[in-house]
């Protein structure tokens, strides 16, 4: 082998040395695009919840209350006419959440089952609901849509019974049931002159009525309707007392964690800020069964 001849043997096995351990080194060879990497394009926005394609039935407010429904809430047992106080307030909240009257779809259940655990085949009941943290272990509830007022409720010939005002109750004797706002009403909104005379019982307090032996009771409005209409010959409700603070408060029951808590909450949220409410509730819980507020 020629020196020469060895010299170039020798710079190629060298040559070869270097290509064999770039191989093995994993060493990426460079680029010779001149093209730019491609633009990663943003996500897209989320589009925003359909509040229609959540319902028990896409498209439709499936409203339950009872059967039957009673005024004032209901009136003439057809929630449908959104006559009574419930009605009407369940089509205001239908309308804020974007339902038009025709999508509201009325079933009908009783109290018990509205708040018994499980699923259930509507959306929302309604059906004078007191809101507790007893039933919240087993449904939603909304915000209140209602705070119950106190009533004076009396009896057919009783020496109130033309009272108008908290001033001709104050000479009256007045009965009231232990531990209520309706005894906290009696004392302090009316003041009788004679101590309010306090019952264990809600049935101590209707029976002694019904025996004359106080003239007249505090109880919320509900309770007064319904005592003035079934439980008492002759019942008669004086009026509401104006101040509702620490009474019952009625929500919506909804299915547990169902995804129209929040907005049928926030419907209802809007409509007392607006003054809905409040009107729904002088034309349907005062006006129209002739309960005036007292002062």
């Amino acid at each position: 082998m020629t020196r020469l001849f060895a010299r170039v043997a020798v710079v190629a096995a060298a040559a070869a040395l270097a290509l064999g351990l770039g191989a093995c080194s994993g060493a990426p060879a460079p680029s010779t695009s001149s093209e730019a990497p491609p633009e990663t394009s943003a996500a897209p926005s989320p589009e925003p919840t359909d509040i229609s394609q959540l319902t028990f039935t896409p498209g439709k407010l499936t409203i339950a209350t009872g059967n039957p429904a009673y005024s004032p809430w209901v009136e003439n047992d057809a929630p449908e006419s959104g006559e009574g106080f419930e009605a009407a307030v369940s089509y205001a909240v239908a309308e804020r959440l974007g339902f038009a009257k025709a999508d509201v779809v009325w079933v009908r259940t009783t109290f018990e089952e509205a708040i018994t655990p499980g699923p259930k085949e509507w959306d929302l009941n309604v059906q004078q609901f007191s809101i507790t943290d007893e039933r919240k272990q087993a449904v939603d509830f909304s915000a209140p849509y209602y705070t119950t007022a106190q009533a004076v409720l009396t009896y057919e010939g009783s020496p109130l019974a033309g009272a108008t005002t908290i001033a001709e109750l104050k000479e009256g004797s007045i009965g009231a049931m232990v531990g209520t706002t309706s005894l906290t009403a009696a004392e302090q909104q009316i003041a009788p002159t004679k101590p309010v005379s306090i019952f264990n019982t809600n049935a101590d307090l209707v029976q002694e009525l019904k025996s004359k032996q106080v003239e007249a009771i505090v109880v919320d409005l509900p309770t007064a309707l319904y005592l003035a209409a079934v439980e008492i010959e002759g019942g008669t409700i004086i009026g509401q007392l104006a101040d509702t603070t620490g009474g019952d408060q009625f929500g919506f029951v909804l299915p547990k964690g169902s995804a129209l808590t929040e907005p049928v909450s926030a419907a209802i949220e809007g409509l007392a800020s607006d003054g809905v409410l409040a009107d729904l509730e002088q034309k349907w819980l005062s006006e129209s069964i002739s309960v005036p507020v007292l002062s």
